[in-house]
């Protein structure tokens, strides 16, 4: 079985953000990049499939040659190859199109992705790839199975769950629960700097969506605090001055 595996690089949740250019453009100085952590769960996930010994494991992702540290980790927690766009990932429309040419020209049996990016949470590419490349496609999957060139799919929906079989190939958007994120041992670090990494040049393609400007949440206003014994004095601000009873 061949596998894709589409990651995102994107900042560490404890990296401070700041933009420029009059808010139109995202800092990436000092920022601490890592794998998109749902991506990862995707990784882990092939992984799992791979350990027969007759699957391989191709990593991709959209962008410039800072992203070539991320696709390394990939490597070293257990995918075979990698691949990266050299384009800048303008929108998940254009992510999609270059993931979808390269998977088209390759024949991959399933294609995992993680639900969103920690980043723009979107949570569009898995959807657009199915139908790009004319698959099924399910997202937000909890849990995947495959067994004889079929996927078994559960993912949670309002009020229950909801368990999907589908046949390769196949794209699934993965999230919390699908596996556990693996840790890269010193073999795989190793044996990381010797696995193929190509770089291939993006296909043309006009994004549909252009960011405009950013914007970062107001700061915290000031706390009251209020004994925890004063019941009445907590209903009446909660009334007078929060107005949210």
């Amino acid at each position: 079985m061949k596998i894709l595996v589409c990651i995102s690089h994107v900042p560490d949740t404890t990296s401070k953000i700041t933009f420029t250019n009059d808010n139109t453009t995202f800092n990436t100085a000092g920022v601490q990049f890592i794998i998109n952590p749902y991506d990862e769960i995707a990784l882990s996930k092939a992984v799992d499939l791979a350990a027969d010994g007759a699957s391989s494991i191709t990593v991709i992702t959209v962008g410039d040659a800072s992203t070539e540290a991320t696709l390394r980790k990939a490597l070293a927690i257990g995918a075979d190859s990698a691949v990266r766009v050299d384009a800048q990932p303008l929108d998940a429309w254009f992510v999609a199109n270059q993931i979808a040419a390269y998977a088209r020209a390759n024949s991959f049996d399933l294609i995992l992705t993680g639900r969103e990016s920690i980043d723009y949470n979107g949570g569009q590419v898995a959807g657009m790839l199915g139908e790009l490349l004319g698959l099924p496609s399910v997202s937000i999957a909890k849990s995947l199975s495959v067994e004889n060139g079929q996927a078994r799919v559960e993912r949670e929906i309002e009020g229950g769950k909801e368990i999907i079989t589908a046949s390769l190939p196949l794209v699934a958007g993965t999230a919390e629960g699908v596996a556990e994120p693996k840790i890269a041992n010193m073999r795989g670090i190793m044996s990381a700097r010797t696995k193929p990494l190509e770089v291939i040049a993006p296909i043309a393609v006009e994004p549909l969506t252009k960011i405009e400007v950013y914007d970062t949440p107001p700061a915290r206003g000031n706390v009251k605090l209020i004994d925890e014994n004063n019941i009445d004095e907590l209903v009446h601000l909660l009334h007078t001055e929060a107005k949210v009873i």
